[in-house]
């Protein structure tokens, strides 16, 4: 059978299921690509018929193959067993070829581990391999989507990844690499540390340029880096005793152990005796890893489910009182409290949504612990959300129910006649503002009331810490529903903040040099927007050592604690610069450290940015000759960003993959009842962002 898109080159009968071998032309790899896809009974129509839209999504394990193999060798080697339980447990299984092959051009060696069957499932950047070896955009986006629109086969994120050597390699860094983008991995006989192994170190340098650019797609790397654990509640391997390889030091899995330890993320090894690197030790415990993957799918498809059961009928409560769970602030340095609460339908210019993640910020650790001047209890918080629009008020236009949402504390009335939102240079909106500094919709009311009636204020226009929420409509950017609002969520408010004080506020030119207090979210994305940026010297300053390693991954060049320093911290960079930083960033809050920030600018012309919001009534001072020599001192509120105009755009580079935020996300938690647990986790030093899916 061929179409358009695809070719299926055979068809085999396994048990009730279906076994094909299916080819088309890769953008990726410039090359035509085959791949295996066994389809169990449940889903049998999915391949050919009717348009995928119409058709049940299936849930899918991706495979990837070792040295030497192309896409048939699981199927035939592995694929009785696999199947049988891939049928059992209702998942498709994904078998990808292990490189580019089938055309001329491509480039290949002498050698089984380098070359055609041996991609490294990595995106080669150096001659000769880089126009066809892009495995990595092949596995991870290409055929993704291929399987999505061709046999609604893993949407949703409804795929897990596994693999063997080699492949188990690739499955464990492009996993780690995206942690929200599969429900599952596992691995037999990976190479866990391959920038620390003759292969890796042979493929990284051929490929890539250098071991140490591999070090980016080397899983025992990607885990040491990470201070929290992933979200994966288990990584499962599988590892012969008797495997010559691991004597070899080709495998490593004791360093992906280790690492893992350290941060704290489950890995079950299991160390086979009797075990080598063949298939006879794949098919041996296959069976035990599609179920492993088949469980974690059922409950990604669960959630999945769940939200669309949620969202499919709107009617049914629109226009209509909505009771729901939320953490309710009673009073100031209180526990949240988890009550049921009524949430009233939208009035004029309203939006009601469905939260469907929160992000915990510092600022409403800062409301809750008493120290806003606009703080008023009792209130709902949160302000940092991904959402689904469930109903709108009358002259609402520019989202309708179904639309994905981010709730912006900064709106945007883009009125002709607002001087505000014309202006290029400002975001500041005020539209709302004196309604939303008192927790009140811009009527003057409130759309939440306890189980007693009474009323609950609104916290910044948001006031996500709620199953459901009542939004401006000029509070409402709506954005794609290609990114999963778990991430989303991030541009609401610390994250997108960070960006925008060195994009848009100080406009940081290339080769600027760069200083940054404070590496929490926030400071770790000026350092990212500063690193895109162009910024040849990125300063890290904070207390805590532990948060330089990141710092560095995103693009700092020196690192300061400021701790140790037997001088002011602003003495001490402006010897390391000579002069100074060009610019500087404020995140903490802390108005000492506003003032050591300001005094590193460079003299002449420096910038220094506030970012950090600090605690009610306290005041900024510096001597007024160093603005007189030259320094600015200025301030951002969600990094000059206006808010229904640009916040899209970034979900869209992330879309893209231009602008990664993953790593932000240090923390997930399950229910809104868990948004205590979030505080904790924020109140204990290595949280940079909590996210709490409801």
């Amino acid at each position: 059978m061929t179409n358009e898109t695809y070719t299926i080159r055979s068809h085999q009968r396994v048990g009730a299921g279906s076994y094909y071998r299916i080819s088309h032309q890769s953008s990726s790899t410039k090359t035509p690509m085959t791949f295996g896809l066994f389809v169990p009974s449940r889903f049998a129509s999915n391949v050919g018929g009717d348009a995928a839209d119409t058709k049940e999504n299936a849930p899918v394990m991706f495979w990837l193959s070792g040295l030497t193999c192309d896409d048939t060798n699981f199927a035939q080697k592995a694929g009785p067993r696999a199947f049988l339980a891939a049928e059992k447990e209702g998942i498709a299984i994904v078998m990808p070829d292990t490189s580019p092959r089938g055309d001329p051009s491509v480039p290949n060696v002498d050698s089984y581990d380098l070359g055609i069957g041996a991609g490294f499932y990595v995106n080669a950047t150096q001659e000769p391999y880089s126009t066809h070896y892009q495995m990595y955009t092949y596995i991870t986006e290409e055929l993704p989507a291929l399987l999505e629109s061709q046999f609604s086969i893993g949407k949703d994120g409804l795929r897990s990844i596994s693999g063997h050597s080699m492949g188990g390699h690739g499955a464990l860094a492009i996993s780690l690499n995206d942690p929200s983008g599969w429900a599952s991995v596992s691995a037999f006989s990976p190479i866990c540390n391959p920038t620390a192994c003759p292969w890796g170190e042979k493929a990284f340098k051929a490929y890539l340029g250098s071991v140490e650019a591999g070090k980016a797609q080397d899983a025992t790397v990607l885990l040491a880096g990470r201070s929290e654990a992933t979200g994966f509640d288990d990584i499962l391997i599988d590892q012969g005793k008797d495997d010559e390889f691991l004597t070899q030091l080709q495998l490593l899995p004791e360093n992906l152990v280790e690492a893992a330890k350290k941060c704290g993320q489950n890995v079950t090894l299991n160390m086979r005796d009797g075990f080598d690197h063949s298939y006879f030790f794949i098919a041996s415990f296959i069976e035990d890893h599609v179920a492993f993957h088949g469980k974690r799918l059922r409950k990604k498809q669960a959630e999945v489910l769940a939200l669309a059961s949620a969202l499919s009928d709107v009617s049914s409560t629109a226009g209509k009182p909505i009771q729901c769970q939320a953490m309710v602030a009673r009073g100031p340095k209180q526990p949240l409290v988890s009550e049921t609460i009524t949430v009233d339908p939208p009035r004029a210019g309203e939006v009601r949504v469905k939260v469907i993640a929160n992000a915990l910020c510092h600022t409403d650790i800062y409301t809750l612990d008493g120290h806003d001047p606009e703080g008023l209890f009792p209130c709902i918080l949160g302000h940092e959300a991904g959402c689904v629009v469930e109903s709108v008020g009358p002259g609402v236009l520019s989202v309708k129910p179904g639309d994905h949402v981010i709730p912006c504390y900064t709106p945007m009335c883009a009125q002709p006649s607002c001087i505000f939102c014309q202006s290029p240079k400002t975001n500041l909106c005020p539209e709302i503002r004196g309604t939303q500094g008192k927790g009140l919709m811009p009527d003057g009311s409130v759309r939440f009331k306890d189980k007693d009636g009474k009323p609950i204020y609104h916290f910044m226009g948001c006031s996500t810490m709620c199953e459901y929420t009542v939004l401006a409509e000029i509070s409402c950017a709506k954005i794609s529903k290609g990114l999963p609002l778990e991430k989303a969520c991030l541009f609401g408010c610390g994250v997108a903040t960070g960006l925008g004080a060195v994009w848009n506020t100080c406009k940081v030119e290339p080769n600027s040099s760069v200083a940054v207090f404070g590496l929490g979210a926030v400071g770790l994305a000026v350092i990212q927007g500063a690193k895109m940026a162009g910024a040849s010297r990125i300063i890290a300053v904070d207390i805590n050592e532990s948060k330089f390693p990141m710092a560095v991954d995103l693009g700092a060049t020196d690192t300061v604690d400021s701790s140790k320093l037997d001088k002011p911290v602003q003495a001490h960079i402006v010897e390391m610069t000579k002069w100074g930083a060009d610019y500087t960033f404020d995140c903490t809050g802390i108005v000492s450290v506003m003032r050591a920030a300001l005094e590193c600018a460079h003299r002449g012309w420096g910038t220094s940015c506030v970012i950090g919001v600090a605690a009610s009534g306290h005041e900024i001072s510096t001597r007024p000759f160093q603005l007189v020599t030259g320094r600015t001192w200025k301030g951002t509120a969600f990094g000059g960003f206006k808010s229904r105009r640009d916040v899209p755009q970034l979900v869209q580079r992330c879309i893209d993959g231009t602008l990664p935020v993953d790593h932000f996300i240090t923390h997930t938690f399950d229910g809104v009842e868990r948004t205590n647990d979030a505080i904790d986790a924020l109140h204990g030093g290595s949280c940079l962002r909590a996210v709490v899916r409801y």
